[in-house]
């Protein structure tokens, strides 16, 4: 590691970082993520400089899961110590029953629920996340184990767009080290989660074995190029083929989806379902490559319903049914269990450039 990378970030450099999430309001505000931990903190300490600099202002929204009997006086110290810091901060709580099972999915899915709720009862367009180049190298690691497709392999997005809100990763490309240093030239504690260590949790494990090691995390600058031309492409795509409802179930043209090479069909099949079914990363590319080829098939349907032809994926179900608005059938996303879908369907965000669904949401 060079001393370059192990330097704490200043002021300077945390606005270098800013600059491409341009254009921001005369005085912005902004919210930070904050767990307690080093990364969130050090982005809490930089977000306040940045906006107090601007005549801003950054506030801090912590989320207490209540998974573990610690948490709530793990999140009231962190609380605390951002007061001692000058920075105005809330603790948000997931409150009612855990589910038994895909429990890290659900806490995320509540983690950004609670996130895009204040934000918007507060009227701030951006939310800042602490995700830096080893959770980056870490992600494209997990999504290489499940043999993702190239939107997987490019890693998190820097910038999602959604209805309410604007997602920012300004730290995608800096080292934990520089976030460490930051905090001790400012004589800043924090709190290391415990979670990050538990090898019931797909991340950890992965840091256990020791696969992702300092050093080897930053990715081409070119994959961030790639990413974008291939969001514009999709955009594209969802525009000819696929039209969204309010109860979040989107229709799949078959005519539109059948003009797409196979490629884009798989990709944008992947990021219906996994907006839809609000999974954590995408569908095994085996299976995925063979929804999208029967979804691309025109003669798929029996008779006037469809029916028959229904199949499920990645929590999301397939139905080939008649709409009212078009006269031929249409393949249906929704999911499964007849819910809502996990997030909000709004075709100009939902495929805007960077909003790569759950490239994403981490």
């Amino acid at each position: 590691m060079s001393a370059a990378d192990a330097a704490p970030l200043d002021a300077d450099g945390f606005s270098n970082l800013m600059a491409p999430f341009a254009p921001f309001e005369l005085t912005p505000e902004v919210a930070v993520a904050v767990s307690g931990g080093r990364d969130s903190l050090a982005l809490a300490l930089l977000a306040l400089e940045w906006t107090g600099a601007r005549g801003g202002r950054a506030v801090a929204l912590i989320v207490d899961h209540g998974l573990r009997p610690e948490s709530a006086a793990e999140a009231a110290e962190t609380l605390q110590r951002l007061a001692g810091l000058a920075i105005d901060g809330i603790v948000l709580r997931w409150s009612g029953a855990k589910p038994g099972t895909r429990l890290q999915e659900a806490a995320r899915s509540a983690r950004y629920r609670l996130l895009s709720e204040e934000c918007r009862r507060r009227g701030i367009l951006h939310l800042l996340v602490a995700h830096h180049a080893e959770d980056q190298a870490e992600t494209v690691r997990m999504r290489a184990d499940r043999e993702s497709g190239a939107d997987g392999l490019a890693g998190m997005a820097a910038l999602v767009e959604f209805p309410e809100m604007r997602l920012l990763r300004p730290l995608l490309p800096v080292s934990r080290a520089r976030l460490t240093a930051t905090l001790v030239a400012r004589s800043v504690r924090w709190i290391d989660d415990p979670s990050n260590t538990d090898p019931r949790f797909e991340r950890a494990r992965l840091r256990l074995r020791g696969h992702t090691p300092p050093g080897s995390c930053l990715l081409p600058s070119e994959a961030g190029e790639e990413r974008a031309y291939r969001e514009r492409q999709l955009a594209h795509a969802a525009v000819e083929a696929v039209e969204f409802d309010e109860a979040g179930q989107a229709a799949v043209d078959r005519t539109g989806f059948a003009r797409l090479d196979s490629a884009l069909q798989a990709r944008l099949l992947s990021r219906l379902v996994q907006r839809i079914g609000g999974r954590d990363h995408p569908p095994r590319r085996d299976r995925l490559e063979r929804a999208a080829a029967r979804l691309a098939q025109p003669a798929a349907g029996r008779g006037k319903s469809g029916r028959g032809q229904d199949f499920t994926l990645s929590r999301c179900r397939l139905l080939l049914r008649q709409v009212p608005w078009s006269p031929g059938l249409r393949w249906l996303v929704r999911p499964e269990k007849g819910e809502t879908a996990a997030q909000p369907l709004v075709p100009a965000a939902f495929f805007a450039c960077g909003a790569a669904a759950n490239n994403h949401l981490q």
